[in-house]
């Protein structure tokens, strides 16, 4: 008897503006090979419509959580984020996911990993991909997860309870570094950049470099091949400046197009998760695209001088709404460094059973 028979335990939940399953170590495959195809087969990858398993034919909805106990003297569980392809059969463990991060908390407490507090419970998360730390805190009324309140999230209809996600640890998360070029500013194919790594590998560059304007729609921008040719080309000449080798088949880096904000926020943002445009932008790409536009002499810093003088928390528009993330650096430090980032999120349980893979 195996998985095909037996089925295997899993939960879904929408972390974020993510959809992800999560699993617990101890019911996956030890063997990262069976594991990854196990879960290609749960996913119903490779076929651009999943329509043999729980994917929702994007790269938002193809998200996997492994937690277990962690041995961290300091860490309750750890987090492995996996990404999984649509229509490529394709696992990378090359990047975090901070959307999928806000159901790891709750999912932890649902399945008896950690205990619950009686108001609220605060889960610290080693995020395996980064070897970085995270703690979520989120409402546990009566020693159970609370999904429902009045957190609204650009990208997810109608309110949820908040998942307040605190990071730490998370500079050069994939790359070693804050800067991984060792410069805050590139030029590749005549088009100035800079590479940021704060949770999550970047390539900011100004859209009107590109020839856009900022405020394209998600399908405007995903009909243009040509311009997705060039985010690709400039993303995989980037990877190779960030010391990440050949990066053709990987999910990072990301690329973010900034332009003035049109909305009541401080930085209209365009991502590319890698080649195709997002429906929003990651969580972690927000945080390191404004660590990024913090730095003196960055590709973005100009649209900061309108900023209040010491502001953190900033408000970053895209194509369906805002994101508010919180961060503070320390500029003038050799290297500059990162001294807090955090973001608001919401999550909610979608089911909770067995998961049958596809033969």
């Amino acid at each position: 008897m195996g998985y095909d028979d037996t089925g295997v335990r899993c939960t879904m939940l929408r972390g974020g503006t993510s959809r992800g399953l999560y699993f617990e170590a101890r019911d996956l495959p030890a063997d990262d090979a069976e594991r990854d195809d196990l879960l290609l087969r749960l996913m119903g990858t490779p076929d651009p419509r999943q329509i043999d398993g729980l994917g929702g034919a994007t790269s938002l909805t193809s998200k996997v959580a492994v937690v277990w106990p962690s041995e961290h003297p300091e860490v309750d569980v750890d987090y492995l984020f996996l990404q999984l392809g649509v229509d490529q059969p394709t696992v990378s463990d090359r990047q975090n996911c901070g959307n999928i991060l806000a159901g790891v908390g709750p999912f932890a407490v649902e399945r008896g990993l950690v205990p619950a507090g009686p108001e609220e419970t605060a889960v610290a998360i080693r995020m395996v991909n980064s070897d970085s730390i995270a703690v979520a805190t989120f409402p546990t009324p009566g020693g159970r997860v609370e999904y429902r309140g009045q957190i609204e999230i650009a990208g997810v209809p109608g309110t949820a309870a908040p998942v307040v996600l605190d990071f730490a640890d998370t500079e050069g998360s994939a790359t070693g570094g804050l800067l991984p070029t060792g410069r805050v500013r590139d030029s590749i194919d005549g088009v100035d950049v800079t590479c940021v790594d704060n949770g999550m590998p970047v390539v900011l560059a100004m859209a009107e470099s590109l020839g856009l304007t900022g405020y394209e729609s998600h399908e405007e921008l995903a009909a243009d091949a040509q311009l997705l040719a060039r985010i690709d080309a400039l993303r995989t000449k980037a990877g190779d400046l960030m010391g990440m080798g050949d990066v053709r088949s990987s999910s990072v880096p990301k690329t973010a197009l900034l332009a003035a904000p049109r909305d009541g926020g401080q930085v209209c943002t365009r991502s590319f998760i890698p080649v195709q445009p997002h429906s929003s932008v990651g969580v972690l790409a927000a945080v390191s695209i404004v660590t990024g536009m913090l730095l003196p002499g960055s590709v973005g810093h100009e649209l900061t001088r309108d900023w209040p003088e010491g502001t953190t928390r900033v408000d970053v528009e895209h194509p369906t709404g805002h994101l508010l993330v919180d961060v503070a650096v320390d500029p003038v430090a050799d290297p500059p460094r990162v001294l807090r980032s955090g973001v608001v999120r919401t999550a909610r349980k979608l089911f909770d059973g067995l998961a049958f893979p596809r033969a």
